[in-house]
């Protein structure tokens, strides 16, 4: 009970003959019990809409899908999980989360360091079969390896805009969200460098 509650409680006393006061309790903010699946399904696939409305989706799955893939991602559930749900496949479940901004920590574990691969695209961007044998990968590693990173770049200049509006469409979301700190990091560093380097003379 917090310091005005307990005002209007007092005030309420004083003018009532009964002493008793029964305290009700309002459930709380986001209460699984409480969730409407049909609310939360229309108010992700709005922020699907408008992902798709501002960038060119590598996939062409349907909304629904999305959604599914969305609530997927939030529930822990990998990608090949993920595709037995839609009936598709590990690769354009991986595809689709990139177009959604829905990064995992495992998506930025490769054999090779990543931020020299980045650093090798932001000097000359070369093709995956170059970077492939530069890194000593394959050349669809080091495909998704740039999808990652573009994905990235893409969701640091939005400021996890989208990924915030998933997590409060989704009560659920805070208890399982496994958004990849390096991305978060690393988009904070980067802008630190960005301002520092704007403020130099």
């Amino acid at each position: 009970m917090d310091e005005k509650t307990e005002e209007l409680r007092d005030i309420f006393m004083d003018v009532a003959e009964d002493g008793t006061v029964t305290e009700s309790q309002a459930a709380e903010r986001g209460s699984l019990a409480d969730t409407d699946e049909a609310d939360v399904a229309d108010r992700v696939a709005a922020v699907v809409e408008r992902m798709r409305d501002r960038y060119d989706f590598a996939t062409d799955l349907p909304t629904a899908d999305l959604v599914t893939v969305v609530r997927g991602f939030y529930d822990g559930d990998d990608d090949a999980a993920i595709a037995d749900a839609i009936d598709g496949d590990p690769a354009t479940v991986f595809a689709a989360r990139m177009d959604l901004h829905l990064l995992a920590d495992a998506d930025t574990e490769f054999g090779f360091d990543l931020d020299a691969f980045r650093d090798r695209l932001d000097a000359e961007g070369p093709d995956s079969e170059t970077l492939g044998t530069e890194f000593d990968t394959d050349p669809e590693t080091a495909a998704r390896a740039r999808r990652v990173l573009a994905t990235k770049v893409a969701v640091r200049r939005v400021s996890h805009r989208f990924q915030s509006e998933f997590e409060d469409a989704i009560p659920d979301a805070a208890l399982a969200v496994h958004l990849t700190a390096a991305a978060r990091e690393d988009g904070l560093e980067e802008a630190a460098e960005d301002i520092e380097t704007d403020t130099k003379l």
